[in-house]
């Protein structure tokens, strides 16, 4: 029976750890090369389709705003004024045409942030799990009348948390990567509120949005760096405690550890948000 809970214990580390290698690969490879690069090739295609009505709604956004700031045609009869007005137009007609460079070129010195800091680091993936001699010891041997049942329930009880918190991890870090797919593909219909002052907010609001999804992805490697420096250490294993306590300890600090771990992965958007002021 003993051995069927240590089995149990390393099946759900075994699965949390495999959880967090996905997580920090898919952190660090970049969108286009994602799946083969086939879900970015029909990005893109999207992504040109939509700049056509981009370029629609630039015309009309430019013209609500040259009827909302200029009082009269005479007032965009001025030099000054109309000047202005159609480098509105010309810096927001270059936004939609080079929007998916723009991007790209956004998402790229962001990997190359997130690589700089994974080569300063002394980890090559996110985290790796042992358990200690200790708490392995008290496996062996152990009948059912010595207690083996609320052992392996307890290393039941944590497969499942195990399970989970893998998958709430794996799941946000995916939703960062698919909501840079999305932001990409319908980029050209907010950017083209750029065309008039009223709706301009709207292109600045979606930029800072897009460099906020994309830093995510810093805040989280950051987090696993700092958390992995936090868990390299064993617990402090009580070796005369009975079995259950000892297994339940270890089990009940390795879950602590792993919550703290999910608080700042999903706790990473907020952090972004306060620190780019968005």
């Amino acid at each position: 029976m003993g051995t069927a809970a240590w089995y149990e214990l390393m099946q759900g580390l075994e699965y949390l750890g495999d959880m967090l290698d996905k997580m920090w690969a898919i952190l660090t490879t970049s969108p286009e090369s994602f799946k083969g690069g086939t879900i970015w090739s029909i990005i893109t295609t999207i992504n040109g389709v939509l700049g056509s009505i981009g370029t629609a709604l630039l015309v009309l956004f430019f013209t609500i705003g040259v009827i909302k700031t200029c009082g009269s045609f005479a007032e965009l009869k001025k030099p000054e004024t109309a000047v202005k007005v159609f480098i509105r137009f010309a810096i927001a007609k270059a936004l939609i045409d080079n929007c998916l460079d723009l991007l790209v070129d956004f998402v790229t010195i962001v990997q190359g942030v997130i690589s700089q800091i994974t080569a300063s680091s002394s980890i090559g993936t996110a985290l790796e799990f042992t358990i200690p001699s200790e708490v392995q010891s008290t496996f062996e041997g152990i009948g059912i009348l010595d207690g083996a049942i609320p052992i392996w329930a307890v290393c039941f009880i944590a497969h499942l948390a195990f399970i989970v918190i893998g998958i709430v991890l794996l799941l946000t870090v995916y939703g960062r990567f698919f909501r840079i797919y999305m932001y990409t593909a319908i980029a050209p219909i907010p950017l083209s509120t750029m065309a008039g002052q009223p709706t301009e907010s709207i292109a600045k609001s979606f930029l800072k949005s897009y460099a906020g999804v994309c830093m995510q992805g810093v805040v989280i490697v950051l987090a696993c760096i700092i958390f992995t420096a936090y868990a390299a250490s064993m617990p402090e294993i009580d070796t005369t405690a009975e079995p259950l306590a000892m297994v339940w300890r270890y089990v009940s600090e390795v879950i602590f550890n792993m919550l703290v771990l999910l608080g700042l992965v999903k706790g990473s958007d907020r952090i972004i948000h306060d620190m780019m002021g968005l």
